[in-house]
């Protein structure tokens, strides 16, 4: 191999793995794969071991026609695929390993699907080999370049390592990113605020609970990327509950504690180190912080309430009422009904839950409380 080669060969490899972390390379890594082996086109295509379903995971070189052909009708004609999914060994296999190259032109395979395409020859190498599938590179030969040789053979059998090494990094990559992205959703979905703060107390993700309590910056607020307390003692307990200055955590139980905002509202402040590995850099997450408004009331699954119960919309639309508003008078006055509906429902309500009294219902109804953000309302309509 030339210096121009080995470098060629090298910067291939390089496009190879970066295809692994940017999806959006693919396309152009396999048409210089074709292009260096010697093709015009190729396909990287898996099938079940038990031959009854077929993926095309990249191609370059082929229109979306003869892709579907491939898929519908060829497949099964493909005599180079089904020797890899019968063959242990994972090495390039051209026509001629077959068959006679002269007997493979006389096939429907050659006639109805390879010719049409410009190719003369193909040829294709096992990329990964498990009990459910088998994927394999496939790589179509123009007929100005002639038939399948050992050059071709040879650059497609030391590619094939690292095709397979840079398909198995970018599942795990993206796998790993849709986890990520998914836990950001659901943390936002959350109505508790919540941080994850780094070794030395910098903001390293924050829910949308989180980021607002920073705007509205009552109780906290964000400068940079580290949290400032609005008053003394918030934030004496902020850092007694991350233990920033210490910058390290204790195996105490921790405490549960109450700060009150600029505006008088009262939150619950609540914070618990993460496990960290010895090797891990300081601005990996290292301290979960949790901070919930304190609420007299809080977000109900309400349709949960009524189907344990069996409660009517009216008899729902009373209790919730009960758990905001309180008094007999009042509930009617809101809901716009007489009392007396009031107390009618309200004492179906004793008998459907077994509660006692009005505050028992409050009880009852807090044990449906949810953490999502949206506030779940009770049924429509007249009483």
């Amino acid at each position: 191999m030339t210096t121009y080669q080995a470098n060629r060969f090298s910067s291939l490899i390089g496009e190879i793995y970066d295809a692994a972390v940017d999806p959006a390379l693919r396309s152009g890594a396999l048409e210089q794969v074709a292009h260096y082996v010697g093709g015009c086109a190729a396909m990287i295509v898996s099938r079940d071991s038990a031959r009854l379903s077929i993926e095309i995971h990249q191609h370059f070189g082929t229109d979306a026609r003869f892709r579907q052909l491939y898929r519908d009708r060829y497949v099964e004609l493909d005599l180079l695929l089904d020797r890899h999914l019968s063959r242990a060994s994972e090495q390039t296999i051209g026509v001629t390993d077959i068959m006679p190259h002269a007997d493979f032109l006389d096939t429907s395979f050659y006639r109805e699907w390879v010719e049409p395409q410009g190719a003369i020859d193909l040829a294709t190498v096992a990329l990964e080999k498990t009990v459910a599938r088998t994927t394999i590179l496939q790589v179509l030969r123009h007929r100005s370049r002639g038939t399948v040789d050992d050059s071709m053979r040879e650059r497609m059998r030391l590619l094939a390592p690292h095709i397979q090494r840079s398909q198995f990094m970018g599942r795990h990559i993206r796998a790993r990113s849709h986890t990520v992205d998914d836990l950001a959703d659901v943390l936002d979905g959350l109505n508790t605020a919540i941080c994850l703060l780094d070794a030395d107390g910098r903001v390293v993700h924050a829910n949308a609970a989180c980021r607002q309590l920073f705007a509205d910056a009552n109780l906290l607020a964000l400068v940079g990327d580290r949290i400032v307390a609005r008053n003394t003692r918030t934030d004496k307990i902020f850092r007694g509950l991350c233990e920033i200055d210490a910058g390290t955590h204790s195996d105490t139980p921790r405490q549960i504690e109450l700060a009150t905002s600029a505006d008088g509202q009262h939150y619950l402040l609540h914070a618990f180190p993460l496990k960290r590995d010895g090797n891990l850099p300081r601005d990996a997450a290292a301290t979960m912080l949790f901070v919930q408004r304190a609420s007299m009331l809080p977000l109900l699954a309400s349709d949960a309430i009524a189907a344990a119960f069996r409660l009517t919309r009216s008899e729902l639309r009373v209790l919730m009422a009960i758990i905001e508003i309180g008094g007999v008078p009042d509930i009617a006055a809101k809901l716009g009904v007489a009392e007396t509906t009031v107390k009618t429902h309200l004492g179906r309500l004793f008998e459907k839950t077994g509660a006692g009294r009005q505050a028992d219902l409050v009880k009852i109804a807090a044990g449906f409380a949810v953490p999502f953000a949206r506030r779940t309302q009770g049924g429509d309509g007249a009483v």
